[in-house]
């Protein structure tokens, strides 16, 4: 997910789509232990995807780059 993408969403849409990267990477952190990834690389990515959203999320919440709260 880009930061751009990111961005655009709304509050209330960065949090559930946070929620549901987070839900992901437990899934597949629990299958890496127990049958193996073909796909280990994905587990980093959601890790910085589930950053980016959280640096928006905090840019919002303190006013930083003219981001401003966005509620739907």
């Amino acid at each position: 997910m880009k930061v751009a993408e990111i961005r655009g969403k709304t509050d209330a849409e960065l949090r559930f789509d946070r929620s549901a990267m987070e839900r992901e990477l437990f899934d597949l952190r629990c299958k890496s232990v127990t049958e193996g990834l073909a796909d280990s690389s994905r587990l980093g990515a959601i890790k910085k995807d589930i950053a980016r959203i959280e640096t928006v999320l905090r840019e919002r919440q303190d006013g930083v780059r003219g981001q401003e709260p966005r509620q739907s």
